[in-house]
C-alpha cells in the first residue's frame, strides 16, 4: 500500500505527473493564471482562511504565529476539510496550490500540517 501524501506548491510552479490531484486552496483565483493550465481536481475555495483573517494577516512574518492559530480554528469548524481528506484517501496524493509569493509563509503550509495531523 503506498503512502498517501499532501504536497504544496505554488500555482506558478510548472505542473508534474507526481502532483496527483491538483487542489487550488485560494479563495481569489491566482492573477494572470488560466484554469486549464492549473489541471485542477478541485478549486476548494472554502478551505481558505476568512476574508478578515487573510487581510488581518497581510502575508507579515510577524503575524505568523497568530495567523496559524486564527486559521487552525477555522479549520476546525470547516466541512471542506473533510473534502480533502476524502480525495487523499482516493488519489494517494493531493498537491495543495496556492498563490502567494512566499513558500514558507502562507495559508498552504499550515493547512497542509493540520490535514496531515488530522488523518492520523
Amino acid at each position: 500500500m503506498s503512502a498517501m501524501t499532501f504536497q504544496i506548491k505554488r500555482v506558478y510552479d510548472d505542473a508534474e505527473r507526481a502532483d496527483g490531484a491538483r487542489v487550488l486552496v485560494d479563495r481569489l483565483w491566482p492573477r494572470g493564471i488560466k484554469k486549464e493550465a492549473l489541471g485542477l481536481e478541485l478549486w476548494c475555495k472554502d478551505i481558505a482562511p476568512s476574508a478578515d483573517l487573510r487581510a488581518w494577516f497581510d502575508h507579515r512574518a510577524d503575524r505568523f504565529g497568530e495567523f496559524t492559530k486564527r486559521y487552525t480554528a477555522e479549520l476546525d469548524e470547516n466541512s471542506a476539510v473533510d473534502d480533502l481528506l476524502e480525495l487523499e484517501s482516493q488519489k494517494k496524493t493531493v498537491t495543495l496550490l496556492y498563490g502567494a509569493k512566499d513558500r514558507e509563509l502562507n495559508q498552504a503550509v499550515v493547512l497542509k500540517d493540520y490535514l496531515e495531523s488530522a488523518r492520523k
